[in-house]
């Protein structure tokens, strides 16, 4: 006979959803402790083994045997071949003790690496398109390249603990150029919030970077990821060089103004000069120039950059 089912009658016991653990101030402190502790012998270590690898290398590379010291019967070919294994023993040390020294260093190039503390944020759910680990030798959130990481904040958890995120920067210093700070929108009030996170990350030497959504945010670190050994040439505009081009950018700046508009005006008056010192009335005798563009194309050319008021 089996042992009857308690939960027979069709209702399934629900399980208590899992919610995202929020680290406290503290908690990243003691995280940050407990990184550096793991990290000093592997420094020590790595020291130590850099100073073999040296005292190696000052060794001479042959030693030669006297022919006095030779014993009876042996020939100098066999001295030979001895003093070339003594060689390459020591050789092959020194590579050991390399390859051991670079173990222990971290590898950017594979994976985003994720902090430890991250564990159970919805957003990792969200980074499909590239491979992420876990890691606890990191203070930033998260590592997308060599010389890039990503610190995440959400609004609702600034405005509980505004002083959170200058402990964050502080605790994080100088150790990558390219610093990112990518903010959840998550609130419908975020003006006055999202200035002061502005100014903190002006303060501390950050990118902002802001995301309506979960998968919005996923996909900024997917991107920096996927970029990191890109040049920036791909998102720079590309202007031409001929001087029909740039007077093409600069006329079609001004509002309602295209580039047959551009075509009549040059062909009209011949120069962008005579078209920067044309009256309005000028401008209304030119095919399909009605009042109000030549009243933005005149004051465009005519009114001072920087206001009075």
């Amino acid at each position: 006979m089996s042992e009857p089912n308690p939960n027979s009658n069709g209702q399934q016991q629900q399980q208590p959803k899992r919610r995202f653990h929020i680290p406290t101030v503290e908690e990243i402190e003691n995280s940050r402790l407990e990184v550096e502790k793991r990290l000093a012998p592997m420094e020590t270590m790595q020291q130590i083994s850099i100073d073999m690898s040296t005292s190696t290398l000052q060794k001479p590379a042959e030693t030669s045997v006297p022919e006095t010291a030779q014993p009876a019967g042996t020939s100098p070919l066999s001295a030979t071949s001895a003093t070339t294994a003594t060689s390459n023993s020591n050789s092959n040390n020194n590579n050991n003790n390399q390859s051991n020294a670079s173990i222990t260093r971290p590898s950017y190039n594979q994976s985003v690496l994720v902090n430890d503390v991250q564990r159970g944020n919805p957003l990792l759910a969200c980074i499909r398109n590239v491979r992420w680990s876990y890691s606890k030798e990191i203070l930033s959130d998260f590592v997308v390249g060599r010389f890039a990481c990503v610190l995440f904040l959400s609004i609702k958890y600034h405005r509980l603990h505004p002083e959170y995120i200058d402990k964050r920067i502080s605790a994080l210093g100088k150790s990558f150029r390219v610093r990112v700070l990518l903010v959840h929108v998550d609130t419908e009030d975020s003006k006055l919030p999202l200035r002061e996170i502005n100014r903190t990350a002006l303060l501390g030497d950050m990118t902002m970077l802001l995301a309506w959504s979960l998968e919005e945010a996923g996909r900024y670190i997917e991107s920096l990821k996927m970029f990191e050994n890109r040049l920036p040439d791909i998102i720079k505009e590309r202007v031409e060089d001929s001087h029909m081009a740039r007077v093409n950018n600069a006329l079609t700046s001004v509002r309602s103004v295209n580039k047959t508009d551009v075509l009549t005006l040059s062909s009209n008056f011949g120069s962008f000069t005579s078209i920067a010192n044309a009256t309005v009335d000028e401008f209304n005798m030119c095919p399909g120039f009605g009042d109000q563009k030549a009243q933005r194309l005149f004051k465009a050319c005519n009114e001072p950059f920087i206001s009075e008021n």
